[in-house]
């Protein structure tokens, strides 16, 4: 089948003068790859329809969670042309997550090949220059082949999605927003999989992230699971925070930890603040008490580049007292009933600490406006920094 020719310009059925959120938009295509032991992957194929994404989406809740997926943003840039903001770091990340799950992983040249392919097939739905907006670009890779038992698939998928969004959050860098801590839920365990981006680290999160967004917050944060006294990342994204050193230059701090992910925009930032502001920078362990000094704090990643916080809120759990729920609480005698052998906890109460930053992102905006113009192609000597995919662009 011939496809028909891609236009250039952005589609005409997006009103791209309205804000156009971040929701899916039913754009012309995804691309779709197959690998199996016998062959390898496939060439890929380009399929076009709505109801076929919804089909190969669905198959992602099979084989044990058996599934990875990724972010990144492409671009319609001040000389016209299309480019991809770091896909390589991306391949890579998918690449360890893909081993994380013992899944067989795209080579970097599929994963590029892919992309150039599926951006190239969508190109009116980039948004115009200037608009605030980008392609989203969402790849995965999935167990699907047919397995009941605990073991890796026999067949894996490989597909990649894209989608016209603006900002994650309305408000952007002039609305900070709150951020809570919360006792009831640990994100990532030590020598776990934190450090990837595996559905299963994912999915746990969102009756937290409702309870929360119900008590009047934004986004959740959280602490290292083994100490909880040390700032590991937001749900969303990584945490960083800023603050005046001794030498009179700003410092951008992010955490350190195994069990956090490895975010292409927090590192983006981090070298642009040195390379760009000449900030320094500081990657290491970050205590809970530390955060009240921090002039300003911040999410960043690749739906959101940045988003100011104004307030933390940690909820601290005072413990209660352990009862048995049922009332006989002796030796058991004759057939174990497991349900009058469970307990609950009585009295126990939760304490608030809040941290709130008073100042405006300043420093931050600074910072989030340079990441934005290189993604554009109006900060100069963007080229330099080798960021923007492929070089002479699409």
């Amino acid at each position: 089948m011939t496809l028909e020719t891609v236009s250039r310009e952005p589609t005409s059925t997006i009103d791209w003068s309205q804000p156009i959120g971040f929701k899916y938009r039913h754009p012309r295509s995804h691309i779709k790859y197959i690998w199996t032991k016998e062959t390898g992957w496939d060439k890929g194929e380009l399929v076009r329809g709505n109801h076929t994404v919804t089909m190969d989406i669905a198959a992602t809740a099979l084989h044990y969670g058996q599934t990875c997926f990724e972010g990144m943003k492409a671009f319609r840039m001040k000389d016209g042309k299309i480019r991809i903001f770091r896909p390589e770091l991306n391949a890579q990340r998918i690449q360890e997550s893909c081993k994380a799950a013992s899944m067989e992983a795209p080579p970097l040249p599929v994963f590029l090949d892919a992309l150039r392919r599926v951006v190239e097939d969508n190109l009116d739905f980039v948004p115009p220059q200037g608009s605030n907006g980008s392609m989203y670009i969402r790849p995965f890779v999935f167990g699907s082949g047919p397995q009941l038992g605990l073991s890796p698939a026999p067949e894996f998928t490989f597909i990649i999605l894209v989608n016209p969004v603006g900002p994650y959050y309305a408000g952007g860098m002039g609305s900070p927003v709150k951020a809570l801590i919360a006792h009831s839920l640990d994100r990532a365990a030590p020598h776990g999989t934190g450090n990837t981006k595996l559905g299963g680290n994912y999915a746990p999160v969102f009756a937290s992230t409702s309870v929360a967004s119900a008590k009047g917050f934004t986004v959740n944060l959280f602490l290292d699971a083994a100490t909880n006294t040390h700032i590991e990342e937001f749900a969303t994204s990584n945490f960083a925070g800023c603050k005046r050193g001794a030498d009179g230059k700003t410092i951008y701090v992010t955490p350190r930890s195994g069990s956090i992910l490895k975010g292409v925009t927090n590192r983006s930032c981090a070298e642009l603040a040195s390379r760009h502001l000449g900030w320094n920078v500081e990657r290491r362990e970050i205590s809970w008490d530390e955060v009240k000094d921090f002039d300003e704090v911040v999410a960043t990643g690749t739906a959101v580049v940045m988003t100011p916080i104004g307030e933390i809120h940690r909820e601290i759990k005072r413990p209660g007292k352990k009862v048995k729920v049922s009332a006989d609480t002796g030796a058991t005698t004759g057939a174990y009933d497991w349900d009058k052998d469970a307990e609950e906890e009585v009295g126990a109460e939760v304490d608030v600490q809040i941290v709130k930053f008073s100042k405006p992102p300043t420093e931050f905006r600074k910072l989030y406006d340079a990441v934005l113009d290189l993604q554009q192609g109006n900060l100069p000597g963007w080229q330099d920094y080798g960021w923007m995919w492929p070089a002479e662009g699409i």
